[in-house]
């Protein structure tokens, strides 16, 4: 009985200053610290799947980071429930979890034998202590004692046990004019036994390509329908996207040899440094097939054992560039910048060889990333400008669908999909 009414009590206290931290928080994939790196949201089992479970169901999540800072932490999260496009829907927490609303992170090591030393955090949830009761769109909200104090925030989303049935492929665009440049991603939903009522108003679907949320198509309405079949066909670009190039790629598993595209390696000045290959600018190149992870990356360290060896190295990029570049800014993009830009990733203009370059302190590893352009004044996200876009690029989309049923306030995932170009 004192556990009950002292959780009742609680509860409350805590969504109301979760509530007060949200001028505070991004509701994106973001570190509010620039000592917190490497930040990993997976699937228990799947280290490169999208983070997604089922309600209650046995599935888990894993949260990994590490934390450069040397200074002692007392970490604890909490889930903020979201509508489909990411803004706090207004529930109070005590809706959408069962028993308490905060918990501590307590699994950490510190790294082994390396230069850069760091802490290294792990989290596995939903625990018995904080059960999630509803489906749909969640925030990880890390914070360092109080959430006045913010630490991390990450999406993850949560899916109904029995999920509509999404079919679908990935196509050249039906539009001649964007046919060689722009992938686009047709479904039909069969909502099965789920009772959709008013479709037009409170069925939607979300489009995402590989893990930028930056150019996610969202509050996409199906085309045609009939009771328990909805399709999203369209012919217009509403469901198109640019394809893109095959990612690159560079490897610095170890520290004794040089990895895949990378020309140095080793401890120089202090630090570990590793210089990538010599990058060129290829807007109008043909397409050339590789096999890539789509933007991710993956910690490995080759040359020693045991957990928590990779060390840190700072990379050096190299882009060489054949024509003027004007009214913008470059940048080095992917899952290395959490799939945003980042002040340090944006390349300067080297006055001796007319090269642009920048380096990143990144974990020891295999990567995917790519160029992108950002025009003066926006937050166009132009991955073209540089790489230029082919409709045969391999990419992964992932099909959200959404219903907010009459007379509930919030929006449930009742439908998710994984697909690939079909070529």
């Amino acid at each position: 009985m004192k556990k009950i009414l002292l959780l009742s009590f609680i509860m409350p206290l805590m969504s109301s200053l979760i509530a007060q931290s949200f001028d505070r928080i991004s509701f994106t994939n973001t570190a509010y610290n620039s000592h917190i790196k490497s930040i990993e949201l997976y699937k228990e089992g799947y280290e490169f799947a999208f983070p997604i479970i089922t309600l209650n169901s046995n599935e888990k999540l894993i949260l990994c980071f590490d934390d450069l800072d040397e200074e002692g932490r007392y970490l604890k999260y909490t889930f903020i429930h979201c509508t489909h496009d990411w803004k706090p829907d207004g529930m109070n927490q005590i809706e959408y979890l069962e028993g308490f609303t905060e918990d501590e992170i307590t699994d950490y090591e510190y790294s082994f034998n390396t230069i850069t030393s760091y802490t290294h955090y792990s989290l596995v949830f939903p625990g018995e202590m904080m059960r999630i009761t509803k489906s749909g769109n969640y925030i990880l909200f890390v914070y360092d004692e109080t959430p006045e104090t913010p630490v991390l925030t990450r999406r993850f989303v949560v899916q109904e046990e029995q999920v509509a049935d999404i079919s679908g492929e990935v196509k050249q665009a039906s539009d001649v004019t964007y046919m060689f440049s722009k992938q686009e991603v047709d479904f039909l939903v069969h909502t099965g036994g789920y009772s959709v009522k008013n479709p037009a108003q409170y069925l939607h679907a979300v489009i995402l390509q590989n893990g930028r949320w930056d150019n996610a198509i969202t509050g996409l309405r199906y085309r045609s329908g009939k009771p328990g079949e909805y399709s999203f066909d369209y012919d217009d670009n509403q469901n198109a996207f640019n394809g893109g190039s095959e990612f690159r790629d560079f490897d610095t598993k170890s520290l004794k040899y040089n990895g895949t595209h990378i020309v140095s390696i080793g401890y120089y000045n202090q630090e570990n440094q590793a210089f990538v290959v010599e990058d060129l600018a290829r807007p109008y190149g043909a397409y050339v097939s590789e096999n890539t992870i789509n933007g991710k990356c993956y910690f490995k360290n080759e040359d020693y054992e045991g957990r928590n060896r990779q060390d840190y190295i700072n990379t050096y990029f190299t882009l060489r560039v054949d024509f003027p570049v004007t009214d913008g800014k470059l940048y080095v993009f992917g899952e290395l910048t959490d799939w945003r830009i980042l002040k340090n990733a944006e390349l300067k203009p080297n006055p001796k060889t007319g090269f642009w370059e920048t380096s990143l302190l990144l974990k020891q590893g295999f990567y995917n990333y790519q160029y992108v352009f950002v025009k003066n004044g926006t937050n166009f996200i132009d991955e073209t400008y540089i790489e230029g876009s082919h409709w045969e690029t391999r990419n992964d989309y992932y099909i959200f669908l959404y219903l907010q049923e009459e007379g509930n306030s919030y929006d449930k995932l009742i439908g998710f999909k994984t697909l690939q170009i079909n070529r």
